[in-house]
């Protein structure tokens, strides 16, 4: 199989992530719940991953740095923290359901959305610049979109927000990884980050960077302050709820290691240059529509081909070995703003694991497919 579908996980690991996922499923305990030998090694592990975690994306404290289920569950965190009924919440046009859905259970919200041209770094900044005014209370912002590889401004959109004194939560789910992230820098409130894709760690593990405070949406032991009923006041703990994933955490802090060892800067030229490739060859084929934007595109792209559905193409491409995500992927709003809401698209996404030699047998189904046409159906 080309696999060819790492903006939704990356299916290739490194072969210390499952050897560390695995040993800490033998050996390690809960960590917090017992003075003995497995227990303290689990608060060790999860301690390194988090000060792991502090150094790679510029947090001034490990503690905090919170251990998550994914990024959604991560951005419900900050999204809950900072925005109750009635509120008024600025995003882009680019953000997926992990943040729409969120804002659409809190009663009364007022969403305002900063619709830029797509790869049009300038226009998104303009738009965040005109609507974000007074009444907004918080504005989120995904870094790269996962429809279509759009690399957003948020250095400048980040830079608006402290000017304006706005808190600013930042899905980084599909640049942790591959751009640099900044918590520090940036001055976020928030930035959630899955595990399982530019991280190489495994599924139902992420992390929740947290600048500013937080409101615990899952309530129980923490294995610190037992005696009180309200949860702790002080971070991770206020965020951890119930057993920690140990053999994830593992996992994920061996995925960490390789990305800071290959290099994030090297990753994501690599990924580029394949997005790139396979680009460049499907340009030679008429009847397909390629979203393609230069410098402000990350390793992933969108294609329509015409006189074919996109989930019958995505289908017809796994058929023969090609594993692509179609359809609305999760983000009908991306779509909507770049005018494909009709149609889907067909997204293409590497890791550091796909070779050129992939790109070319990819680019040689895709062609078979549009020189069929509805023969091929």
């Amino acid at each position: 199989m080309i696999y060819l579908d790492s903006a939704a996980t990356t299916l290739e690991k490194p072969r210390t992530v499952p050897t560390a996922s695995a040993w800490a499923m033998t050996h390690l305990a809960s960590p917090g719940r017992g003075g003995h030998s497995a227990g303290m090694g689990a608060a060790d592990l999860v301690y390194r991953t988090r000060e792991y975690a502090a150094r790679m994306f510029h947090v001034g404290d490990p503690e905090q740095v919170v251990l998550t289920m994914n990024a959604t569950h991560g951005l419900n965190i900050a999204i809950h923290s900072l925005l109750g009924p009635g509120g008024t919440v600025l995003i882009s046009g680019y953000e997926h359901n992990a943040v729409t859905r969120p804002l659409h259970a809190i009663p009364g919200v007022k969403v305002k959305v900063a619709a830029g041209p797509l790869f049009d770094s300038d226009g998104v900044y303009d738009a965040f610049e005109r609507e974000l005014t007074p009444e907004v209370d918080v504005v989120v912002c995904n870094h790269v979109s996962n429809v279509f590889g759009f690399v957003q401004p948020v250095e400048r959109i980040a830079g608006l927000c402290r000017q304006r004194g706005k808190p600013l939560i930042i899905d980084a789910s599909q640049s942790a990884g591959v751009l640099p992230v900044d918590l520090e820098g940036w001055g976020a409130a928030f930035v959630a980050m899955p595990g399982h894709k530019g991280l190489y760690g495994p599924q139902g593990t992420g992390l929740l960077l947290c600048g500013g405070e937080a409101q615990p949406i899952l309530y129980g032991g923490t294995g610190s302050l037992s005696v009180r009923q309200d949860m702790p006041d002080f971070l991770p703990d206020r965020l951890e709820a119930g057993t920690q994933n140990v053999c994830g955490a593992a996992g994920l802090l061996a995925g960490m290691r390789f990305v800071q060892r290959r290099g994030i800067g090297r990753i994501h030229a690599y990924e580029r240059k394949l997005a790139y490739r396979l680009m460049d060859r499907m340009e030679r084929v008429k009847g397909i529509r390629i979203f393609r934007g230069g410098l402000n595109q990350s390793g992933v792209f969108s294609i329509i081909i015409e006189g074919i559905d996109c989930e019958a193409a995505g289908e017809r491409l796994a058929r023969q070995g090609v594993a692509v995500r179609a359809g609305l992927h999760c983000a009908p709003l991306a779509h909507e703003t770049a005018g494909t809401a009709d149609t889907g698209t067909v997204r293409f996404s590497f890791s550091a694991f796909n070779s050129a030699a992939q790109v070319d047998g990819a680019a040689a189904i895709v062609r078979h497919i549009v020189k069929d046409g509805k023969k091929a159906w």
